[in-house]
């Protein structure tokens, strides 16, 4: 494919962000490292509270007491804001998969923010990993697209699905590969990706590792399918 994928952002009736992808001329430069997962390239499907989007931008939030005792169960567990959300679930512990508006549970929202104690803890009282939202989302692909290799690696010692696929046919590998996650592609690959699936737009990971001009994640891409060739000789 010789076009260059772009990102291009709209918004919902609701106002929520939705991210597509899609094929321009226009060259995109190259990004050769990381994508920090606050980064506006990243993209999201979630609609954040003005304390949310100041986390996800990496500012410093000091949330008094009362404030934090107003939020919601899934703003704390994306906050990371460990011992208020288990104090909740103390009281009700069927509240542990309940979901928002938009079918986000706690652990879709610890996972998409990278609160690693948070998901373990969630897992460990035993949170549903394999719950999709409205648009299936999952916290497998949320926590792909922010590029969070320990929960990656946490929720697929719990057998999700690594090929699940969104309203877009966006997969974990897909978003990672997207946002040049590095780290998290090989891990995604090691436990047996598909490199073959393709999203809506018609990329594969490769297609579109190309197209964005990730070098690193293409030639992570171009390793691991000489291995598997090798493994087969």
């Amino acid at each position: 494919m010789g076009e260059q994928a772009e990102e291009h952002y709209s918004e919902d009736d609701q106002g929520t962000v939705i991210l597509h992808l899609y094929a321009q001329e226009e060259a995109t430069p190259h990004v050769e490292q990381d994508v920090p997962a606050h980064s506006d390239k990243v993209g999201s499907s979630l609609k954040h509270s003005t304390t949310l989007t100041n986390r996800q931008r990496m500012n410093e939030i000091s949330v008094p007491p009362a404030t934090a005792d107003s939020l919601s169960i899934h703003q704390l567990a994306a906050q990371g804001e460990l011992a208020l959300l288990e104090s909740h679930l103390q009281k009700d512990n069927s509240l542990i998969d309940a979901a928002d508006e938009r079918g986000f549970t706690c652990l879709m929202w610890a996972a998409a923010f990278g609160e690693t104690e948070t998901v373990r803890a969630l897992l460990a009282s035993g949170a549903n990993p394999h719950i999709l939202a409205k648009e299936r989302e999952s916290a497998l692909s949320l926590a792909s697209m922010g590029g969070y290799t320990d929960i990656v690696l946490m929720l697929l010692d719990k057998h999700v699905d690594i090929d699940i696929y969104d309203w877009n046919g966006g997969t974990p590998l897909l978003y990672a590969v997207r946002a040049n996650h590095v780290k998290c592609v090989e891990a995604l690959l090691a436990q047996g990706a598909d490199l073959t699936t393709e999203a809506d737009s018609g990329y594969t990971p490769m297609d579109l590792a190309v197209a964005l001009g990730h070098r690193k994640v293409q030639q992570v891409i171009e390793n691991h399918i000489l291995k598997l060739f090798q493994n087969k000789v």
